[in-house]
């Protein structure tokens, strides 16, 4: 397979970010309530469900996008999905990165970066 790599790391995504976006589904109001307690001294404390949806949408977008760019790149060569899970999952992990800073939440922004390494590495394959 000449993108076994890239799918490797697209299903990694996909599974993640379903997951995670379920989570955030199925728990709305304990996610709200921990998350609200977590930002209680930031700026971010009185917009946790707006921010919780934003990603929450960003999220279901990553995986979609991965979960087609599955598809296509074995069936047609096609990066072009492949590209935009990778740049959407960016995105979204960088914005929770920057939740866990604003929160002072280092551990919780050193554990983002470990999604984020092979998230760039997809990135870097693809362009």
């Amino acid at each position: 397979m000449t993108y076994i790599t890239e799918i490797m790391i697209l299903l990694f995504l996909a599974l993640t970010f379903l997951q995670s976006g379920y989570d955030k589904a199925i728990d709305w109001k304990g996610n709200v309530g921990w998350l609200k307690s977590h930002f209680a001294n930031t700026f971010l404390g009185n917009k946790v469900p707006f921010a919780l949806g934003i990603i929450l949408i960003l999220e279901l977008f990553a995986a979609l996008f991965s979960l087609i760019g599955i598809y296509q790149l074995i069936c047609n060569n096609n990066k072009d999905m492949a590209l935009y899970a990778g740049i959407t999952s960016s995105i979204t992990l960088l914005l929770l990165l920057y939740g866990q800073r604003i929160a002072k939440d280092y551990d919780g922004a050193r554990t983002i970066v470990i999604y984020f390494i092979p998230t760039v590495f997809l990135l870097f394959l693809l362009k």
